[in-house]
């Protein structure tokens, strides 16, 4: 199944695709867990979203509590989101991102490896994704910053050139 084509059920319980979630543009897909110490890396992913939506970019979280971090609803995860983060992009409901039970993105995604060229398992909460509009795919670290050179580098290099 093509990446476009996979089902997503947003954190508010919407139906969609991560196609339709993307518009077909550049992502920058995340797990994402409140209680985690990378929580603050939500503020990074929000500047991100600001700053290229307006060209084709979208990030999308995707809540996990399968490193036990998360909060225990999806309304829980959106108020905290909201209030303190002022998150704006799109999340899903709480997914698995490992094993069996992995939501199929994840499944996906994951056969991709990192710059150290390390493939499978998520590691952490906030590995990240940049997915660009074919499909193609960069992975990035839990503790690379969202706004990290390589990342920003990676989301430049697929969004349609600014001017």
């Amino acid at each position: 199944m093509a990446l476009a084509d996979v089902p997503v059920t947003t954190i508010t319980g919407e139906q969609t695709t991560f196609g339709e979630l993307t518009g077909g543009g550049v992502a920058l897909v995340v797990n994402v867990a409140s209680r985690c110490g990378l929580a603050p890396q939500y503020e990074q992913l929000e500047q991100l979203q600001r700053r290229y939506a307006e060209r084709g970019f979208t990030v999308i979280g995707f809540p996990s509590n399968q490193f036990m971090q998360e909060l225990s609803s999806e309304a829980a995860v959106a108020e905290y989101c909201s209030t303190t983060w002022g998150v704006t992009f799109p999340m899903s409901e709480k997914v698995k991102v490992n094993g069996r039970s992995a939501h199929p993105l994840y499944k996906q995604l994951t056969g991709t490896p990192d710059l150290a060229g390390k493939s499978g398992r998520i590691t952490w909460n906030f590995e990240k994704f940049v997915v660009g509009p074919t499909g193609e795919v960069r992975r990035f670290s839990p503790r690379t910053a969202p706004d990290a050179p390589e990342v920003v580098q990676a989301i430049e290099d697929w969004l349609p050139v600014d001017g």
